[in-house]
C-alpha cells in the first residue's frame, strides 16, 4: 500500500481485514481498491462528484453520489465497521454532524485532515500576511473547498466536547510520521481513529 497518500497509507495499516467499510468522500476511490484487494473488506464509498464516482465505478467499485452533510442520515446505526472521513472534514458544513453520523453509522471513525496550525502556515501569516499555498495546502484561498480551518488541537477540543473517544492518532509531515509532542505545530496533517 505504498502507493497510498501518507494519511490514507495509515488508514490502510489500520483497519481490520474483512471490515465493512464506508469512505465518505471517497475521491477516486484509491483507498476503496486498495481496502477491497488488499484487506479483503466489503468497501463502499460516497463522494459528491460525479466525475470521481463515473471513475469509481468503472473500477468496479461500490460508491453512490451523495453529500456527507446530508446524505448520511440515511445509512442505518451500525452499519459499518468503520467509516473513513480523509480530508474531507475541513470541508463539510457542520463539522460536528458528520461526526456524529460517522459513528453513528460505523463503529469506529477514522477521520484525517490537515493542520491549519502547522508552522509554515503560521509563518506564511505572520511574515506574509496571506494565506499560505504549499505542498500539502496547494490550492489559493479563493479556490480552496476547504471552509472550516482547524487545527489539532482544535479538532482535540470537539472530540472532548462531544465526548468522543480517541483509539489512536498519528502525525504526519509529508510521508513522515511525527511524535504527538507539539504535533499542533509541527504535523501538516492528523489521522485519528475515533469510536463512542
Amino acid at each position: 500500500m505504498n502507493n497510498l497518500r501518507p494519511d490514507l497509507a495509515v488508514i490502510a495499516e489500520n483497519v481490520a481485514q474483512q471490515s465493512r467499510i464506508l469512505d465518505v468522500g471517497c475521491g477516486d476511490g484509491t483507498l476503496l481498491e486498495a481496502l477491497r484487494d488488499k484487506r479483503d473488506c466489503d468497501a463502499r464509498g460516497m463522494e459528491i462528484d460525479s466525475a470521481n464516482v463515473a471513475e469509481c465505478v468503472g473500477k468496479g467499485l461500490s460508491v453512490i453520489q451523495g453529500d456527507a452533510d446530508r446524505d448520511l442520515a440515511f445509512y442505518p446505526d451500525g452499519a459499518f465497521d468503520y467509516a473513513i472521513l480523509s480530508q474531507t472534514l475541513q470541508t463539510t458544513m457542520r463539522p460536528a454532524l458528520v461526526l456524529r453520523e460517522l459513528l453513528r453509522i460505523g463503529e469506529r471513525a477514522f477521520v484525517s485532515f490537515p493542520n491549519f496550525a502547522h508552522w509554515r502556515v503560521r509563518l506564511s501569516l505572520l511574515w506574509g500576511g496571506r494565506m499560505p499555498v504549499t505542498r500539502q495546502l496547494p490550492i489559493k484561498w479563493y479556490e480552496t473547498p476547504n471552509i472550516h480551518f482547524s487545527s489539532i488541537d482544535d479538532f482535540r477540543a470537539l472530540l472532548s466536547a462531544m465526548d468522543i473517544k480517541v483509539e489512536n492518532a498519528w502525525f504526519l509531515s509529508g510521508d513522515k510520521r511525527r511524535s504527538p509532542a507539539a504535533a499542533n505545530l509541527r504535523a501538516e496533517h492528523a489521522v485519528f481513529l475515533l469510536s463512542k
